[in-house]
């Protein structure tokens, strides 16, 4: 048995203790790398929305989001969701970072695209996140390969069953557990085409509920990895050569699109799509150039394409879609590192059109102009 499994086992003793009438609150932000950080503290009483949740802040300097000479960032809860490891009334709080001047934080995209999907409501936009990632160990090999070496050539791997084909599926059924007692609309999951690379999917959600449903969802499958000893990774292209790289696949709706002759919506947000094509790649993740090569189905980010069933075209028009005349599109685009806010909130200023005070383009300029 594991030392790590060792300990789990300990902790158990102490989780069901008698929390006298308390609970832990485990507040959790997005960085200034793009990564997750969480502490916790003490509620008197259980909340009954989120507005009796109480700002909080961290100390910036020491995640990138601060100089250190005026380092609070405050945290403002946005939601909450029952928390799977504490369990009993212990939640975990989800929450956006704000300047000490009222200002949001520059890494704080929430805010804006928040701004969009309360604009574009009445079109009633649902997503869908495909969110790819791999395993690593703690050496930093990727989890299950032969030491030194490589598994046989992909094949087998996608939606594999058996030794051999497939790595850590105790960590992916512990996650879908997990994010199924949080209340995330975790829809499924399969092993990916690289070995020890997964994907779940997350949705259909609406509006700004995607991108906190699938940050929670990040967040959870870290900390059910970290009792594994496990490491994840959302890099694009984590292995050079002749591997799957990973992705986000977007997949997205509106009312019109989903009703009969929907149709006639999908092609006329694909032709909106492909005129902002530069500036949706700036949002759709970190070192994506390695990914989007033309190969290893993915399009070459330098061109916009469109298709019926083609996993190399930008947009995906599934088979079912074209054959009813109505439903949704896939945007294959996307990293596994996005920021979904990003990629939703210029998604949806996009195809339902920009408002005036919000403009998704500029959040990435205000993200690192200070780099």
């Amino acid at each position: 048995m594991s030392e790590t499994v060792e300990n789990t086992i300990t902790l158990q003793k102490y989780l069901d203790l008698d929390q006298r009438g308390k609970l832990i609150a485990e507040y959790i932000w997005i960085d200034g790398s793009g990564s997750i950080r969480s502490k916790g503290r003490t509620l008197n009483k259980k909340p009954s929305s989120v507005d009796d949740l109480p700002e909080w802040n961290f100390d910036g300097s020491s995640t990138m989001q601060a100089p250190g000479h005026d380092s609070d960032v405050y945290l403002r809860p946005v939601s909450y969701y029952p928390d799977p490891f504490r369990r009993g009334d212990n939640i975990i709080v989800l929450a956006e970072c704000w300047n000490n001047d009222g200002t949001p934080n520059k890494f704080n995209h929430r805010h804006e695209c928040e701004k969009l999907m309360l604009a574009h409501k009445e079109k009633t936009i649902w997503f869908g996140l495909e969110q790819e990632y791999t395993l690593f160990d703690q050496y930093d090999n990727v989890y299950g390969w032969p030491k030194g070496g490589f598994p046989a050539p992909q094949g087998p791997y996608y939606c594999g069953v058996g030794s051999g084909k497939v790595y850590a599926r105790d960590v992916i059924e512990a996650h879908y557990r997990a994010c199924l007692y949080a209340g995330i609309n975790i829809s499924g999951i399969n092993a990916e085409v690289m070995p020890s690379q997964w994907e779940f999917q997350v949705g259909p959600c609406e509006g700004i509920e995607m991108g906190d449903q699938l940050w929670v969802a990040r967040y959870l499958l870290h900390r059910v990895a970290e009792e594994f000893g496990v490491k994840i990774s959302f890099h694009p292209k984590p292995l050079k050569g002749d591997w799957n790289g990973a992705g986000c696949h977007t997949n997205v709706s509106t009312a019109e699109m989903r009703a009969p002759g929907g149709m006639k919506y999908i092609d006329e947000a694909i032709e909106k799509l492909a005129k902002r094509h530069k500036e949706h790649i700036l949002l759709y993740g970190a070192d994506n150039e390695q990914r989007l090569t033309g190969r290893h189905e993915t399009a070459s980010m330098s061109s916009f394409s469109a298709g019926v069933a083609n996993r190399g075209a930008s947009i995906r028009i599934p088979r079912s879609v074209a054959k009813e005349g109505y439903g949704y599109f896939e945007d294959r685009r996307p990293a596994s590192n996005i920021d979904p806010y990003l990629v939703t909130g210029i998604i949806a200023e996009t195809i339902a059109g920009p408002i005036p005070d919000a403009d998704m383009s500029k959040e990435f300029q205000r993200e690192t102009e200070d780099e």
